[in-house]
């Protein structure tokens, strides 16, 4: 992604040291994390990153972290209420535990230039995962009118603006993708309306489009290793909420297709399941599907994002492999199954934890 020109989007010590690992430094890092462990925000400015201030206290802290501002900083706006399109609520930012006020994020950026700030940055991110090319050009709408009102009560000159995420992916096989051509233009005319009129036609505008770009280039391959019934029909599987948690917290759909059944008829009604010791270990319920036989290789679309990132190991439960298929063809592993002796290594403070490897 990197050699495409993209930069990482960073929330925590682990992913800056990433980051730091491929040669993404400066502006290539934008920093936006909450609740944040003073020393992370050094770290960041060392690698000359940009700091997303997720709430005014934390212009101190980072006073405190770097012994002084960083020449070039950023504020998350979080408008509250409920965000709304003609097409219906798309989420609630007033219950989001992200960015400030208008009236902190008005302090913010004054007290910023008093302490030595030259370059500021505005972002913001309303919704999640909409399905929708008026999205983007709304929440710009919204930053770049904020930009304006910036400038007139503050004096400071937003530079760049942040749309961050939330344009997504359909993940059900009838949904009709977004035209990220259209959405373009949609924030090109707002920033034409808005932006243009008001001397800051040269603001750079920046995207996080992580979802849109790698959602449906990832899948979760899994094979049927049991098959119950009860009071449903249950066909349980090698992976779990592990692997793709999205279905067992958010509830979330994902397609599943059983190879070399794609043209029979889906006239059975399973539940999917893993083996966590939790009822909402499941990748579908009441799915309609192909007669499964147990050996059969079940594909999980769309697990791109949001996916084996979000693995965690409950129960003991030990992440599988990553593979990259080639557009020739080969696969490559690109990062390997975790062991017993992964999940053992912390415990190597105890007399233990060699006898444990051993085994």
């Amino acid at each position: 992604m990197q050699e495409y020109g993209c930069g990482c989007d960073c929330s925590s010590k682990t992913e800056l040291m990433l980051a730091k690992a491929i040669g993404a430094v400066g502006d290539d890092i934008m920093f936006s994390s909450n609740d944040t462990p003073i020393d992370e925000f050094k770290m960041c400015n060392d690698l000359g990153g940009i700091i997303n201030l997720d709430d005014i206290t934390h212009i101190e802290m980072v006073e405190k972290a770097c012994g002084k501002l960083p020449r070039k900083m950023s504020c998350r706006y979080n408008p509250g209420g409920v965000f709304v399109l003609t097409n219906g609520i798309m989420d609630n930012p007033g219950d989001a535990k992200y960015g400030m006020t208008k009236e902190q994020i008005f302090e913010a950026y004054t007290l910023m230039k008093q302490k030595g700030v030259e370059e500021f940055g505005l972002h913001a991110f309303l919704a999640s995962n909409t399905v929708t090319n008026e999205y983007y050009p709304e929440l710009a709408k919204v930053l770049f009118e904020l930009a304006v009102e910036i400038k007139d009560k503050t004096g400071v000159k937003i530079s760049f603006i942040n749309l961050s995420g939330g344009v997504g992916i359909p993940y059900t096989p009838d949904g009709v993708p977004n035209d990220i051509a259209k959405i373009g233009e949609g924030v090109h005319k707002v920033f034409d309306e808005v932006l243009v009129p008001n001397g800051l036609g040269d603001v750079s505008l920046c995207t996080e489009l992580g979802r849109y770009m790698m959602g449906p280039y990832g899948a979760l391959v899994t094979t049927v290793i049991n098959e119950k019934h009860t009071h449903k029909e249950y066909v349980g599987v090698d992976a779990c909420a592990v692997n793709l948690m999205r279905p067992a917290i958010y509830g979330a759909y994902h397609h599943i297709t059983v190879l070399g059944k794609e043209n029979e008829p889906c006239d059975n009604t399973y539940d999917v399941t893993g083996s966590l010791c939790e009822n909402c270990d499941k990748f579908a319920i009441d799915r309609k599907l192909p007669k499964i036989e147990l050996g059969d290789i079940i594909y999980i679309h769309d697990a791109g994002a949001h996916g084996f990132s979000m693995g965690y190991n409950y129960n003991g439960k030990l992440k599988s492999a990553e593979l990259l298929l080639k557009e020739n063809g080969d696969v490559q592993l690109i990062r390997r199954a975790e062991t017993p002796k992964d999940y053992f290594s912390t415990f190597d403070c105890f007399d233990i934890y060699s006898k444990l490897v051993e085994e």
